[in-house]
């Protein structure tokens, strides 16, 4: 909307796109950024949510780069035309002159206007992102501690069922053991009785 309105003349278009170019490509670096820490995110979910949120701000962006095109156009369409009709006119120079200098000091106020909205429209926006990206890394480093956590009790719980099994295995061992040590027993004790009671079998 300010480049739209911009009087002109066109130096100060220049200027204010340069100044909105740069923004743009500050911020086209900061979506990178994001999108780059997206991918190397371990949690799916968390990937995609950030993908979606990168996948907004270059909609977002490329819509504002369309409009401010199209702002452009219509400047500098305003511009060629009022300098036309400044030709046609050709009234008192010194009018003129005090028009130009009146037109000037307007212009530059309202480029001055201009570009702090756009550098605080701008800020607002890298704050934003580096926000999402303290965020995400928070995130990141709690999942890491949780899965170092995971891995711990992993480790504790297979030892455990190691010691369960070879438990386990030992007390079949020692059953077996006791039995053949009892039948062994039995078998005595009856070969005894036989030899005292039937000596003649």
């Amino acid at each position: 909307q300010d480049i739209r309105d911009c009087p002109g003349p066109l130096s100060a278009l220049t200027e204010l796109n340069a100044a909105v170019k740069e923004k743009f490509r500050h911020l086209r670096g900061r979506i990178q950024e994001l999108e780059q820490m997206a991918k190397e995110q371990d949690k799916e979910s968390e990937k995609q949510a950030l993908l979606r949120e990168v996948e907004n701000h270059k909609k977002q962006m490329l819509s504002n780069q369309a409009a401010w095109r199209k702002a452009n156009l219509a400047c500098k369409i305003a511009i060629d035309n009022s300098e036309k009709d400044q030709l046609l006119q050709g009234r008192d120079i010194l009018r003129q002159r005090k028009t130009t200098k009146e037109s000037l000091a307007e212009s530059a106020s309202n480029i001055t206007e201009s570009l702090m909205g756009i550098s605080r429209m701008m800020s607002q926006q890298v704050q934003q992102s580096e926000e999402t990206v303290q965020t995400l890394a928070n995130s990141s480093r709690t999942i890491q501690e949780a899965n170092e956590e995971f891995k711990s009790m992993s480790g504790t719980i297979q030892l455990g069922r190691k010691l369960i099994t070879k438990y386990n295995r030992r007390e079949l061992t020692d059953k077996l053991l006791i039995f053949l040590a009892l039948a062994l027993f039995l078998a005595t004790v009856l070969y005894i009785l036989k030899k005292r009671l039937f000596p003649f079998l």
